[in-house]
């Protein structure tokens, strides 16, 4: 998938939904028959709205007084791949499935280029 000019929401809920295996017939939900998702571009992708200046990332680091915030505008251009990656990670869901779903089915990578050309991927449209 191209995430050159999508709106972050609607790319993360598709791919949500192609990581679980929605899509297909044979669906059941403690069964990972899901698809292998690379994602491109991801330094391009928009949020509608003001939400390029008002939204922020928390993290904590377990001491006390230690929240750290981060604004979209200064982590797209730190790292683009944690802001698809952490939208994807809410949409699906905690079960014994989440790691292995998040961690070896999805790629995403800055820019076009990536490593995964042997295995013929095919490109898919929102």
């Amino acid at each position: 998938m191209d995430a050159k000019n999508e709106i972050l929401g609607r790319l993360s809920s598709k791919v949500s939904l192609l990581l679980q295996g929605k899509n297909n017939i044979n669906y059941l939900p403690n069964i990972d028959n899901g698809d292998y998702i690379i994602i491109i571009n991801s330094k391009n992708i928009i949020l509608t709205g003001n939400k390029k200046n008002n939204k922020k990332y928390y993290k904590h680091t377990g001491y006390i007084g230690n929240l750290k915030t981060i604004f979209f505008k200064d982590l797209i251009n730190k790292n683009p791949n944690k802001i698809i990656y952490n939208s994807i990670k809410g949409m699906l869901p905690k079960n014994k499935l989440f790691k292995k779903i998040i961690n070896k089915k999805l790629k995403i990578y800055k820019d076009s280029n990536h490593r995964h050309n042997s295995q013929k991927p095919i490109k898919i449209k929102i």
